[in-house]
């Protein structure tokens, strides 16, 4: 049997969970029918997965509360870890990827510890029909995601997620982008008949939402999953360019220029828009951080590359309908398109 773990996401701030006066509310512990939100989330995974993890700050208060928490709910196979430190670099992304490295699992589901009424159902639904695709995730009619909840198979998506860190990446959904592979699930599929109300779904940002727990509403009536291959993982152009990332910030940055330039090249050819994009928008940060005005014309062709690749890419998820992740595509090439005018 494949070995299953869940990743919990509890080391946010719930900037949107507070009021205008008072001390900070941990919303991992708001009550929900007498138990914190955090609870009902192990809970609902633990018949689902073989081990949970829940991912959280530094902050030592926090850890006290949720291991008390583990044990007065008498939660099995669930334990805390920290953060890694990466940079400057936090969020969600980062928690996936402290995650990922503390299981042995071969899937992982991730969750948010502001989804209490995730059905256990629709938990096994996603692991079991991920198949050969590297991440499984929500998507709504009009294409927008559900980026932390996700299915992932764990040692593409750790190469994936400490590749994006190293490049100072930080979005969720990149994983998602750089997998080139991945199964998006329909909410009015096969979900509706496990949850007709969508409750899954559900996800708590603020107090008013708590008192509500209205599900989120999609519009469209495709009922149809999605599972989309964009080209097979460019796992060796992958490793150089953590290979590049750290001899640029070792500040050998005439190497890094070069390795990212040779990856682009192989990757262009392979259309692997979304890492090609990458190697050519660190082509020119390597290039521009040199201060040689010579090398200022190749600085603008690798941004312009780079802008060309995230267009390419834009244009594969709109074909197919995955309007957020094309929105991504877009805001990236926009950036690059800036730098050319500097």
């Amino acid at each position: 049997m494949t070995m299953r773990a869940a990743i919990i996401l509890a080391g946010g701030k719930a900037q949107r969970f507070q009021t205008k006066e008072g001390t900070w509310q941990d919303k991992a512990l708001a009550l929900l029918d007498g138990k914190p939100l955090l609870a009902h989330v192990l809970l609902n995974v633990a018949d689902v997965v073989d081990e949970s993890v829940v991912v959280v700050n530094e902050n030592f208060e926090r850890h006290e509360k949720y291991s008390s928490l583990i044990v007065e709910h008498n939660i099995r196979d669930a334990r805390l870890i920290t953060d890694i430190k990466i940079d400057d670099l936090s969020g969600p992304l980062v928690a996936i990827l402290t995650g990922l490295k503390a299981v042995d699992a071969e899937l992982c589901l991730t969750v948010p510890c502001d989804m209490p009424l995730l059905n256990p159902k629709v938990a096994q639904y996603f692991l079991s029909e991920i198949d050969d695709s590297t991440v499984a995730v929500p998507m709504w009619p009009d294409g927008r995601l559900e980026t932390l909840l996700t299915a992932l198979h764990r040692q593409t998506a750790l190469q994936i997620a400490d590749a994006l860190t190293q490049l100072d990446r930080s979005r969720p959904d990149d994983i998602i982008r750089g997998s080139q592979n991945a199964l998006f699930v329909s909410p009015f599929g096969k979900i509706r008949q496990l949850d007709p109300q969508l409750c899954s779904f559900v996800n708590v940002n603020s107090p008013e939402e708590l008192s509500r727990l209205q599900p989120r509403q999609g519009q469209g009536e495709s009922g149809r999953d999605l599972r989309l291959k964009l080209g097979d993982l460019p796992q060796r152009g992958i490793e150089k360019l953590k290979d590049a990332a750290g001899l640029r910030k070792g500040g050998r940055l005439a190497e890094a220029s070069e390795i990212f330039a040779e990856c682009a090249e192989v990757l262009e050819r392979e259309g692997s828009f979304f890492w090609a994009a990458i190697s050519r928008e660190f082509q020119a940060k390597s290039l521009r951080n040199t201060a040689t005005p010579q090398l200022a014309s190749q600085t603008t062709e690798a941004f312009q590359k780079a802008a060309q690749n995230y267009n390419a890419e834009a244009a594969q998820y709109n074909k197919n309908g995955c309007y957020l992740l094309a929105k991504r595509a877009m805001a990236d090439k926009t950036w690059n398109q800036t730098q050319t005018k500097q």
